[in-house]
Parts: structure tokens; C-alpha cells; sequence
């Protein structure tokens, strides 16, 4: 955690410092070792049962928006509280997610937070980087600025097997300069790459909402473009057939 309560001042962790959680109001512990990123943690474990330890591939995606954009607390109508890894002014929420996490967990993260990018750390398994290239290498190409990709056995990669029933916009981080965008229709999965900086560039510039539409309109447009031409397709079978049966 990288901000505690003080005299109801958001402060980062100090040698010395004391601090109390945003979120469940218990006593925090500074760490300030020489190693890692100072910061705080609990002496007890957090009522955020969401919350997890931070690693540096998470402290350095939260480190490129504004200070007063993370670690946000969020309360829904129950008066259920969680903490956002991010939240920017125009109300979208960026989760970064290093470690696996249950479907069940995720799919509740996803109806809480009612506007919902994940970030998801591609490299944490070796083998998913391999196994996603393969994927690209072997799915149909549809599009090329941006490009656009098409999957038709999503099951047989476990990164996309993983993420592909969220209900919110799933972006896999590889640690290079593109995002990759994963999403489904139709039990099938489309995937899209996006530039990393522009990403982060735009949502701060409080264009979040632009930044859905790009990521999204490239793979709806071609949605609409095959739907309409499966429905000409079919309007030619439907047209009766004219014979004319006999001698020339």
C-alpha cells in the first residue's frame, strides 16, 4: 500500500511514520528497507479482501497517473468498500493484476466498479508470452490499422481461457511497447493491439471514454461488416432456384 491515513492526510510510508488504512481504518506498519519501494502494510489483514501485496511491475503501471488518482476508495450502496488501484476524474477504474485471481473475484470487481479497465501482467507465466504469439501467428487476420485478429478456439490458450468471460475491457501487458485488447463475441475472441504510451497518455488526459472507443470501434465495425455480409450470404440461399427442365 502506498498511502495511509494521518491526521486525515494521505501520507507515503517514512522511516518512523505512522499511519492508519484508508479502508479499514487499522493501524499500518511503515516498511522502508533499501530493497523495495518503501511502503505500508498491515498488521492485521485488510477487511479489503481484494487487496494484495504490490510488486514493482503494479507500483510502476499506478506510478504513471497522479498521485491523487490512486489507491481510491470505492462504496457502493451496501457500504461495501474497496480500494481502486486507480480512478481517474472521468471515473473509469484501472485495476493492475499481477497475480491470478478467481473468476469469481474478478467477476465481482467487475460489477462493483461499474467502469472498469484490467491491466493484466502477461509476464508473470513464461509460457503465456510464448503461447500468445502462437495465438497471433495462427488467428485470422482482419484488420491492420489497428490490428485486429480474430480466435476461434480461445480454449486452447490459458491466458485468454482465463480472461475472456469479464464483463469489463481486459488489456494484457507483455512489457512491450502494445497493450493487447482481449475481447469475446459469439464464443469468439477478437484481439487488438494498442500503444502502450497512447493508453497512458489519454487516460490521463481525462479522455478515458475516447480511449473506449478506440479500443472497441475497429473490432464493432468489423462485427457489423461480417454480420451484414452472413446476412446477404443467407439472403442468396433463401431465393428460389429456377430450372428449366427439358430439351434444348
Amino acid at each position: 500500500m502506498k498511502f495511509a491515513l494521518f491526521n486525515d492526510e494521505r501520507i507515503e510510508a517514512t522511516k518512523g511514520a505512522k499511519g492508519k488504512c484508508p479502508c479499514c481504518g487499522s493501524e499500518l506498519i511503515a516498511k522502508c528497507g533499501e530493497v523495495y519501494a518503501h511502503h505500508w502494510t498491515h498488521k492485521k489483514k485488510c477487511v479489503d479482501h481484494w487487496w494484495e501485496n504490490e510488486t514493482e511491475w503494479h507500483r510502476n503501471w499506478k506510478n504513471q497517473f497522479p498521485k491523487e488518482w490512486q489507491e481510491i476508495i470505492q462504496k457502493d450502496e451496501s457500504g461495501e468498500k474497496h480500494i481502486a488501484d486507480v480512478k481517474t476524474s472521468s471515473g473509469w477504474v484501472i485495476e493492475f493484476q499481477h497475480s491470478a485471481i478467481a473468476r469469481e473475484e474478478r467477476d465481482s470487481r467487475d460489477y462493483f466498479y461499474t467502469k472498469l479497465i484490467w491491466v493484466v501482467d502477461g509476464t508473470r507465466r513464461k509460457t503465456d508470452i510464448k503461447q500468445f504469439q502462437n495465438l497471433i501467428n495462427e488467428a485470422i487476420f482482419i484488420a491492420n490499422e489497428p490490428l485486429v485478429s480474430k480466435i476461434d478456439y480461445p480454449e486452447d490458450y490459458r491466458l485468454i481461457r482465463e480472461w475472456d468471460s469479464s464483463k469489463s475491457l481486459v488489456l494484457i501487458d507483455f512489457s512491450i511497447d502494445e497493450l493487447w485488447l482481449i475481447y469475446p463475441s459469439n464464443n469468439v475472441i477478437y484481439v487488438s493491439s494498442f500503444l502502450r504510451n497512447s493508453f497512458i497518455e489519454l487516460m490521463n488526459n481525462t479522455q478515458s471514454d475516447e480511449v473506449y472507443k478506440m479500443l472497441l470501434n475497429p473490432i464493432k465495425t468489423k462485427l457489423i461488416e461480417e454480420a451484414e455480409q452472413e446476412e446477404k450470404r443467407i439472403h442468396t440461399l433463401s431465393k428460389p432456384v429456377s430450372r428449366r427442365i427439358g430439351y434444348i
